[in-house]
């Protein structure tokens, strides 16, 4: 099967189909809904030829449909007809799950994606489970994602930022009993140094994520 991989993120909509090499992408941000998504892809991959689509959804994701409305875009996303809209199967996951499946290399893993908000997905064994830490309290009334999202490094700067990476990472590593945190997400490349026991991901492993959905049996 030929598969179109939809990565939804605060800034842009990243594309790719496998056998191709180079994504594409649409703009995204607090007026996308789920109707002008699905129009604004179809026009993009125009030419591609696919027969399953997955799409990664910034938000949770309860028996493959997303679970409530996304906080970073526009609204719609709950009751939409993805299938419909794009006339194939389509199976929506976490963003975070489907670029933790895709970093994902063996034993027990965390996944952490530092971008307009904060993912989190747990990969234990070859079994992947959603994370929502992102708006659990952490310090002064504020969330991880306060911290550690997009809005955390405007407010504090990127020093600041750096410093919170390095003392909550270790933190959440040993919570979760893990032996690897992957760190992804658009703002790991303002990094100086990664903590310990963790290593970069990237967007290509997202789409490789979205792959791999249609290839496991659990």
């Amino acid at each position: 099967m030929k598969i179109l991989v939809v990565d939804i993120g605060g800034n842009n909509v990243k594309l790719l189909v496998s056998g191709e090499k180079a994504p594409r992408k649409v703009p995204s941000g607090p007026a996308l809904t789920a109707a002008r998504m699905a129009s604004s892809v179809r026009k993009a991959v125009a030419g591609w030829k696919y027969d399953g689509v997955t799409i990664g959804f910034p938000g949770p994701v309860k028996g493959g449909r997303p679970a409530a409305e996304p906080v970073n875009l526009g609204g719609g996303w709950v009751r939409f007809d993805y299938a419909r809209a794009f006339g194939k199967p389509v199976r929506v996951v976490n963003d975070a799950v489907m670029q933790a499946l895709g970093s994902y290399r063996g034993g027990r893993m965390l996944f952490l994606g530092l971008g307009t908000g904060l993912g989190a997905a747990l990969v234990i064994e070859g079994f992947v489970q959603p994370l929502e830490i992102a708006h659990l309290p952490y310090r002064n009334g504020k969330t991880y994602e306060d911290f550690l999202g997009r809005r955390g490094m405007v407010r504090m700067g990127k020093k600041r930022w750096r410093q919170l990476v390095a003392e909550i990472v270790p933190r959440l590593l040993h919570a979760f009993q893990v032996d690897e945190v992957v760190l992804g997400g658009g703002n790991v490349k303002q990094l100086k140094a990664l903590p310990p026991a963790s290593r970069l991901g990237s967007n290509v492993q997202a789409f490789t994520g979205g792959f791999r959905l249609w290839e496991r049996k659990r």
